[in-house]
């Protein structure tokens, strides 16, 4: 999918909802974002598997798309926090029942996985 169907008002509903979360990395910010603000570098050591491009990337796109707040504090060294908007929030709870759905599918397809064997 691509990023301009976030922003494309002649789509539907999901699909404008999910090209706002479409990546391997943003549903899962927001899920660690969602207990408070979290600095760059504690995500990355959070995220082992994500590189500092690849995390930039997704925060400035879901800040551009609303779902995260960058505040930058006047410290030195200069301390960058990131945080869930009311929207992102919002988003949050929708990907909780979502996840909710997604577990209880993959318990159906566990279930089945024995009856398939057996039936072979």
């Amino acid at each position: 999918m691509t990023r301009s169907r976030a922003q494309d008002l002649n789509v539907c509903g999901v699909t404008a909802a999910i090209a706002v979360i479409d990546g391997k990395w943003k549903s899962t910010l927001i899920w660690m974002l969602e207990s408070g603000p979290r600095r760059p570098g504690e995500l990355r050591r959070l995220l082992p598997g994500l590189s500092e491009k690849v995390l930039t990337q997704a925060l400035r796109e879901m800040e551009t798309d609303g779902l995260v707040r960058r505040e930058v504090h006047d410290v030195l060294p200069l301390k960058t926090t990131y945080s869930l908007t009311a929207s992102g929030r919002e988003l949050s709870e929708l990907l909780d029942a979502l996840s909710d759905w997604g577990h209880r599918r993959l318990e159906k397809l566990t279930e089945a996985r024995p009856a398939e064997r057996s039936a072979s």
